[in-house]
């Protein structure tokens, strides 16, 4: 359940690239990807693209909270091929975070199964017995007195994927209300994860294409 949904209204639509077959987005957090179950969260990145492009297909989603590229096709056949790519792991994308605490090493791989926490929904859970295969690479940028930055290059698009992967690492991302401690949680004012960089082949020609949101934190 989403308490006072407020989404952020300036830049109504930030757009980074557009042509005739697709559009991306550099969504800010706080704004759903797809509208809500209730009317009061019809509000959306897919509902303001419909208002200039009626005809515009979802591909993928980021979390609410989450910020940063997204890539929505303006034809059948471009998300079509878009999904595919996506399916496929033909994409490259990568996200950076603000972390609680030090991680050890400078980089490295978090491979554990997730699940849906059925009782506790949206959240999702570590289960080796029924989860599914979630794979995420790491890397440390920097580390400062309490945190560390890091690049996160997820193989696999699991639900929370990240934000579990980090938490079950012991460094929760900072700002994360459904994984992070308190500390950890009041230390930024939103979540600190962000969707910097999407390079994809375009659905019409195959031309490589590389899209990237400067992260804002």
């Amino acid at each position: 359940m989403l308490l006072q949904y407020t989404p952020p209204l300036s830049p109504y639509l930030d757009i980074l690239y557009q042509d005739e077959a697709l559009v991306v987005f550099n969504k800010p957090s706080g704004l759903l990807t797809v509208p809500g179950k209730a009317p009061e969260h019809k509000d959306s990145l897919e509902y303001r693209a419909r208002l200039v492009w009626p005809g515009i297909r979802l591909v993928h989603r980021l979390d609410m909270a989450t910020s940063g590229v997204v890539v929505m096709a303006l034809s059948a056949d471009s998300q079509r091929e878009l999904n595919r790519q996506f399916q496929q792991r033909e994409t490259e994308k990568h996200y950076i975070a603000r972390v609680s605490g030090h991680i050890a090493a400078d980089c490295g791989s978090i491979d554990l199964p997730l699940i849906c926490d059925w009782p506790n929904r949206p959240k999702q859970k570590v289960c080796y017995e029924y989860g599914k295969p979630s794979l995420t690479h790491y890397q440390v940028l920097s580390r400062d007195s309490g945190s560390s930055r890091v690049r996160l290059t997820p193989v696999t698009g699991r639900s929370h994927q990240l934000r579990v992967h980090l938490q079950w690492l012991g460094h929760a991302i900072l700002g994360d209300k459904f994984y992070a401690d308190l500390p950890a949680l009041q230390t930024a004012n939103r979540l600190q994860l962000h969707a910097e960089k999407l390079s994809l082949q375009h659905p019409s020609d195959n031309s490589r294409m590389e899209f990237i949101s400067t992260c804002p934190f």
